[in-house]
């Protein structure tokens, strides 16, 4: 697995580096000082296998590499590395495209384990709130047709061929068959005219599962939907990993 890893801090890019190459003996990791710098690597080498991103460059703003390195290179799946764990922020870099988010704060291991978890499909947040009291971000939105879609759910489409689709755990949060169904594909990205034709129902009708779905969740957005099924999902995992071996 080859990772390109940016960050403008030499003692943070080695220690980092030391981390990600502990995941396996065959991760190799390419640090990169700048947004030039990592254009550059990508320009001469576009084969890598996942990007680590700082939001604190020295020459760019790390919102805008997001930006650029998603309709640039839009299967090559980012991690945002960040010393910020404002839920906003978290926020704003999932609806910017970025398949997970990791405070620098955050542990070796727990850093090892988000990146497994992106690798094999999923999306990494760290635990956050994501009531209706979380202030909206700027959201980067996609038109499909008459409607607008946050960016992060047409990360998965993008990627496909790479096989980066998140899983999601829907157990116990009480949804009927048919807002399940709805949930999935809003998770695959698909606004809700594509939805009703796909389900044979009404736009009306879709709407209402929708709001069903948001209210089963918690929150009050698909961004928000998002980040809240991968967290249920990294907490079956957790759970999973815990629990004891039934005899």
């Amino acid at each position: 697995m080859k990772v390109l890893l940016v960050d403008d801090h030499p003692l943070i890019l080695s220690a980092l580096q030391a981390v990600i190459e502990g995941i396996s003996d065959d991760v190799t990791v390419t640090g990169a000082g700048s947004a030039r710098a990592a254009r550059h690597t990508l320009q001469n080498d576009p084969d890598f296998d996942l990007m680590l991103l700082d939001l604190q460059l020295g020459d760019a703003d790390g919102f805008d590499v997001l930006v650029e390195m998603r309709e640039t290179y839009p299967s090559l799946p980012v991690v945002v590395v960040s010393a910020s764990d404002r839920a906003s922020d978290v926020i704003r870099a999932i609806d910017f495209g970025a398949m997970g988010f990791v405070p620098k704060r955050a542990s070796n291991d727990t850093l090892q384990e988000a990146l497994r978890l992106v690798m094999s499909g999923g999306i990494y947040v760290p635990p956050m709130s994501l009531g209706p009291d979380v202030p909206p971000p700027h959201v980067r939105e996609t038109v499909i047709g008459d409607e607008t879609v946050p960016a992060v759910m047409h990360v998965g489409h993008a990627a496909s061929a790479g096989g980066y689709q998140t899983a999601a755990t829907l157990v116990g949060l009480g949804l009927t068959p048919r807002q399940t169904d709805v949930l999935a594909l809003m998770l695959q990205g698909k606004p809700n005219k594509m939805i009703a034709r796909e389900m044979s129902l009404s736009v009306e009708t879709v709407k209402d599962h929708v709001a069903a779905v948001l209210r089963a969740l918690g929150v009050n957005s698909r961004t928000q939907a998002v980040l809240a099924v991968a967290q249920m999902t990294q907490q079956d995992q957790a759970f999973q990993a815990w629990k004891p071996t039934e005899r």
